[in-house]
């Protein structure tokens, strides 16, 4: 077998497990709102691929030492979003997939916003928006000055960015040319109960970041080769950080969910449980 030929199936066989990842980690954020009663399973939707991506392709941890100096660092800044950010978790090693059984019962360490304090492998506490990204900065200045090679990934959504918090943030990582830090926006373009245009307009969105001294991508947030492409990249040489615009569907692959702004929060009936897992099953099996 040629080298070619040898690394097309390396890559083929990479995005299947992404693929099969990102559609487990929707099937288990489904059945954690659907049996805890509540929960943000249109943002879980939307961000799926790219925890998917991060977790199973990306990231460099270890389980066994969560707070290994070397790790790479991920920030859940849309911490509102921890049916999908659970399920990452526990795929990956931190703890038993049986716990997710146990989302915001009372005493579960599965709280409604991550908790660093109770759960391996988070690293910061985030659910108030615009918090997670200047946490993340921080690491990536701490990793610059220890001269480390650990990178920082944050995980934000776009209406988060409405936050002077998250500006103040990006402003600091381009002026300190973090070029160990990505942040990547979940860009579904709807919020709470409306659109993020109609709240508050964030475009034109790239030139924003690049104004602040940032590299800026855009890609499809539910492409699992554009997605690994875009996070698997070497950085650094230009000395800027990296932000990474993931256009995503509120609610994706999940019909009656779809780019519905009332799914920002909501819990799936018996029958839509049912229905959203024979569609996402039939779009792994396409």
């Amino acid at each position: 077998m040629g080298t070619a030929t040898a690394s097309r199936e390396y890559a083929s066989a990479r995005v299947a497990e992404i693929r099969r990842s990102a559609n487990r980690i929707r099937r288990h954020a489904l059945t954690m709102a659907h049996r805890a009663k509540q929960g943000h399973p249109g943002g879980d939707m939307s961000c799926a691929d790219i925890l998917a991506t991060l977790y199973f392709a990306v990231l460099r941890f270890d389980p066994a030492e969560p707070q290994a100096p070397t790790r790479d660092r991920f920030v859940m800044s849309k911490g509102h979003c921890t049916g999908a950010f659970y399920s990452a978790l526990a795929g990956a090693g931190y703890f038993p997939e049986a716990d997710l059984e146990t989302y915001l019962q009372p005493g579960s360490q599965l709280n409604g916003h991550p908790n660093r304090n109770y759960l391996p492998g988070v690293e910061t506490n985030t659910g108030p928006l615009g918090h997670g990204l200047p946490v993340a900065v921080g690491m990536a200045v701490a990793g610059q000055i220890d001269q480390a090679d650990y990178r920082v990934f944050a995980l934000t959504g776009d209406g988060e960015l409405q936050e002077g918090s998250m500006w103040e943030a990006a402003m600091f990582a381009g002026h300190r040319r973090l070029g160990n830090l990505t942040v990547i926006i979940d860009r579904n373009r709807l919020q709470q109960g409306a659109s993020t245009e109609d709240t508050n307009s964030l475009e034109p969105l790239a030139d924003k970041w690049a104004a602040f001294g940032w590299d800026v991508a855009e890609i499809d947030g539910h492409d699992a080769d554009a997605l690994y492409a875009a996070l698997s990249a070497p950085r650094g040489a230009d000395g800027k950080p990296l932000c990474i615009i993931a256009h995503t569907i509120k609610g994706r692959g999940v019909s009656f969910m779809e780019n519905q702004a009332g799914w920002h929060h909501g819990t799936p009936s018996d029958a839509q449980l049912a229905q959203a897992f024979a569609e996402l099953d039939a779009e792994l099996a396409a």
